[in-house]
């Protein structure tokens, strides 16, 4: 699905169906929220909602750090073991990319985290980061297997540490990054 310009009237309706949205499913449940309530409270059609989220679920799951956190591996030194050198170049790039401690991005993860119907989607939506993250770990030559192994430990402990911030256990984003990554580091 192509994805519509983040500028001007498609980024404003956007918006408003992700103001919308997510103040409806916080207040009812997500499985409780249907897409035309969703779509009327944001002043548009269903069918202009499907323009913008290909599901529901998209509207809460929406990440634009995956892509950026595997980038970062690739300047590590590839002697290093594949788990610390995947939980360093995940700490390396999220480190460089600008504070965002937004509310929308704790509501979203704070209702995945409390959905039981979407902890199985949120898990799915990472695994494109966790491909990439292989990827790259084989690519610069670590055995299929390990690198497989050291993407799921740092994915996992990068969805505990937002799970812990979304419901207030770690006080910032950063902090409860930087955290599970400490985590994964003093294993590794």
């Amino acid at each position: 699905m192509a994805t519509l310009p983040l500028t001007g009237r498609g980024a404003r309706t956007r918006q408003r169906l992700i103001d919308a949205g997510l103040e409806l499913i916080e207040r009812q449940g997500y499985d409780e929220t249907p897409v035309s309530e969703i779509a009327a409270a944001a002043g548009v059609t269903e069918m202009t909602f499907f323009r913008h989220f290909a599901a529901k679920e998209q509207l809460v799951l929406e990440d634009p750090y995956d892509p950026i956190l595997a980038e970062g591996i690739g300047d590590e030194p590839r002697e290093l073991p594949p788990l610390q050198r995947a939980a360093r170049g995940i700490r390396s790039a999220w480190r460089a990319l600008p504070v965002t401690e937004h509310p929308e991005i704790r509501l979203r993860v704070r209702i995945a985290s409390r959905t039981p119907s979407l902890r199985g989607a949120m898990w799915r939506s990472t695994g494109n980061t966790e491909s990439a993250i292989v990827e790259r770990l084989v690519a610069d030559g670590a055995p299929p297997f390990e690198a497989r192994v050291a993407a799921s430990a740092v994915i996992a402990a990068l969805v505990t540490g937002t799970y812990a911030w979304a419901d207030g256990e770690i006080d910032t984003l950063d902090a409860a990054i930087e955290r599970a990554l400490d985590v994964i580091e003093v294993t590794a």
